[in-house]
């Protein structure tokens, strides 16, 4: 029984292997780089041309730069789906990027500040919630404990005396 589960899974296992193994632009033929999602026939063709004509790609801003259709935001997604550049995935918008990928950087950075402000904002909505909802609560703790010890003293001084 174990071997009829076994050896399908572990042909499972290697062709998941074989589907996400990384393609790099530097020693990819056209097949390789149609292979990787995102990538067509116009982009590999792309790609190939310019590396025969320039050498190869440095870096994935080299890659960006070279080659029409890959921006940051097309890298990012060329990288997700296995294309690496010297054997390295996409770490975003370098020093030297491209202007496209400078601008992805600052509108990232933008949405994660207002990210930051709206959290904020709300966290302190619930906090003042809460707050007046406990400081409502512990008043009228308070609030009955004095008139039951007040009603207490009153009544012990109206309250005749034994005899």
């Amino acid at each position: 029984m174990l071997k009829k589960f076994w050896l399908p899974f572990l042909a499972l296992i290697m062709f998941a292997g074989s589907v996400f193994a990384a393609v790099d632009v530097n020693n990819a033929d056209q097949a390789a780089l149609d292979s990787v999602a995102g990538v067509g026939p116009a982009t590999s063709k792309a790609i190939l041309a310019e590396r025969e004509k320039n050498g190869n790609f440095k870096d994935w801003a080299d890659l960006e730069r070279r080659v029409k259709g890959v921006g940051a935001r097309n890298a990012v997604k060329l990288s997700a789906a296995g294309l690496t550049v010297n054997g390295k995935a996409y770490e975003g918008p370098t020093a030297g990027g491209s202007k496209a990928g400078k601008q992805d950087a600052k509108a990232a950075a933008k949405s994660v500040e207002k990210g930051a402000d709206k959290g904020a904002e709300k966290g302190m909505e619930k906090g003042t919630e809460r707050g007046m909802e406990k400081g409502t609560e512990k008043g009228m703790e308070k609030g009955t404990e004095r008139g039951m010890e007040k009603g207490a003293e009153k009544g012990v001084e109206k309250a005749p005396a034994s005899k």
